[in-house]
């Protein structure tokens, strides 16, 4: 997670990272496997000149690849937060 978040402090992705479809562009999401189990985190990135983490979390969605809606909700709320912290 750290390497990954290193490549997006340095203009570069990750090949561990890809855009996240679920909210407005910026947002990238970085998924990893440790021991069977399977691991997001989301960022948002060139927000002012900082690098914000918004969502870690376990993935255990039975719906699949997908991310749980409610997980997206919340990914919305605290990137419209952020984004109104930072005016």
């Amino acid at each position: 997670m750290f390497d990954a978040l290193t490549f997006a402090a340095e203009g570069e992705m990750s090949g561990n990272a890809k855009p996240f479809k679920g909210v407005d562009g910026g947002v990238f999401e970085i998924a990893l496997r440790y021991r069977g189990d399977a691991f997001r985190s989301l960022y948002a990135v060139k927000v002012d000149v900082d690098i914000w983490v918004l969502h870690a979390f376990q993935k255990k969605s039975k719906s699949g690849i997908k991310t749980p809606q409610f997980e997206v909700d919340l990914i919305r709320e605290r990137l419209k937060r952020l984004k109104e912290a930072l005016k």
